[in-house]
């Protein structure tokens, strides 16, 4: 199995990353990048992401970016 995420505008569109983007073993490792890189991220950007096991999107929508550092 393979952790990636795929990075989009805010009209679901796929962008380039910013960041170089990795491939991950598992989902923990896959989210603490995302908890680390999501800024960088923003800032380059990308308005949200999507995390695929495979090709399986594991959350039901998107992750903004711009909710994340409203919030923090």
């Amino acid at each position: 199995m393979v952790w990636t995420w795929r990075f989009e505008k805010a009209d679901g569109s796929e962008t380039a990353s910013p960041v170089e983007p990795e491939e991950f073993t598992t989902q923990g490792d896959a989210e603490a990048w995302i908890g680390e890189e999501w800024r960088a991220l923003l800032d380059g950007g990308v308005d949200q992401v999507r995390l695929f096991e495979d090709d399986t999107e594991i959350y039901p929508a998107p992750m903004s970016l711009q909710e994340a550092a409203d919030a923090g």
